[in-house]
């Protein structure tokens, strides 16, 4: 079964170059505070190009990455000075982060999409934050297709903006947390003793809990790691943490197909809790990562466990987009709580913005180039990539992560 997207009467351009376009591709600057990616480089704006589109980039969109207005010019790309010409014009918007509300012209980013379009970004559907946002694109009639939903496929690899994503943070995450902290992270000799390593907590070792280890290793801290899922552990253990066994039955704990953690139950969570309970005692950095496919993180970190933590210590909670790991972390935002450093920061990759902008909007680019067939977006909805990623569509919230996540906050 397929979908097409709709042309809007607004996309109607008097322009010669109309009928030789596939389609208008609109990239608009990052409005959240901090943000400093952008879903397009002057290389893949080239690439699309060269794939017969027309590309709209909003002026200064990658001065934040050292991308440069020029650069997008000689690449092919019309540079706009006002992103509602962009969402007006544009059949499909490739952003970072989830649409959000624009101070500068007094309209949130939703508002200047129209009926037909198709929005490719972040939208992380199942976070409570984000639900009242979701249920406008649907209302909207927009075409919501998020990156947090790619399945870890082989053939979805090169699409995989979660991942890549999760590279940069966990490795810049560590890096936050060290310089958060009030002492060393490696041993350290001196004229009057040996001052002992820092110990790193790694919950969810997946692609950034994984970074999260190797860097925390490097950098010479004692870390641990814990992970319902075996082969995430093997892994853990691969680059030198010490694993702790949360004791979950794997028929529990992963999916049928072994590629992701399941939603535990109450009851298993709470064993899993108790299981991690002292080395959260222990830990000088508890960094979480633990993400359900498609759904709202789970909170691992209640308070009670942030009270028992040593005072100074410091959590980063890069689960924040879908909801956390910590209950209580502040969505971008860093707090102390029971003298606890708790860092929520929205856009950790964005700290590293050549770096983690170069990936992402590689990843972007191949799943455009995935979903476009015969000159327009076509949603193959008996297709794993498609049925994982999308949030809505015709004026319809199918994504059922988000669903769940409603019916729970109902």
């Amino acid at each position: 079964m397929f979908f097409f997207a709709e042309l809007h009467p607004a996309q109607q351009m008097d322009n010669h170059m109309e009928d030789k376009t596939k389609m208008i591709i609109g990239i608009p600057k990052e409005i959240m505070h901090g943000e400093n990616r952008v879903s397009a480089t002057p290389e893949t704006v080239k690439k699309m190009l060269s794939d017969g589109h027309r590309v709209l980039v909003e002026k200064n969109a990658g001065e934040g990455s050292f991308y440069h207005d020029d650069q997008y010019i000689q690449a092919g790309a019309e540079m706009v000075a006002d992103p509602r010409t962009i969402y007006e014009k544009a059949q499909v918007i490739l952003k970072v982060k989830e649409p959000q509300f624009n101070e500068t012209y007094h309209i949130h980013e939703v508002d200047m999409m129209h009926r037909g379009q198709t929005l490719i970004t972040f939208i992380h559907p199942a976070s409570p934050v984000n639900h009242k946002m979701v249920k406008h694109l649907t209302e909207m009639g927009i075409t919501g297709l998020t990156l947090d939903g790619i399945p870890r496929i082989s053939r979805a690899q090169s699409m995989d903006a979660l991942s890549s994503m999760s590279t940069c943070a966990g490795y810049k995450g560590v890096i936050m947390a060290a310089d958060c902290i009030a002492k060393f992270l490696p041993m350290i000799g001196s004229a009057v003793g040996m001052i002992r390593p820092a110990t790193v907590f790694v919950l969810g070792t997946g692609v950034a809990g994984l970074r999260a280890i190797a860097t925390a290793k490097s950098l010479g801290a004692v870390v641990y790691s814990a992970d319902i899922r075996p082969e995430a552990n093997e892994q853990a253990q691969s680059l030198g943490a010490k694993t702790i066994d949360l004791g979950i039955p794997k028929e529990i704990a992963v999916s049928e197909d072994g590629k992701h953690a399941n939603k535990l139950p109450d009851s298993w969570l709470k064993v899993e809790r108790e299981k991690i309970l002292d080395m959260v005692k222990q830990a000088d950095i508890i960094f979480l990562s633990a993400l359900l496919l498609g759904k709202r993180a789970p909170i691992l970190i209640d308070e009670e466990m942030v009270k028992a933590m040593k005072p100074g210590s410091c959590i980063v909670d890069i689960s924040i987009d879908q909801g956390g790991n910590c209950a209580l972390t502040v969505p971008g935002e860093r707090a102390v709580k029971y003298n606890v450093i708790i860092e929520g920061c929205k856009n950790i990759p964005g700290m590293l913005p050549t770096s983690s902008t170069w990936m992402f909007s590689n990843n972007i680019y191949n799943l455009l180039k995935y979903l476009v067939k015969n000159d327009a977006i076509q949603l193959d909805l008996q297709d794993e990539i498609t049925q994982s990623i999308l949030v809505c569509h015709d004026g319809k919230l199918v994504h059922q992560g988000t669903l769940e996540a409603m019916a729970q906050q109902a």
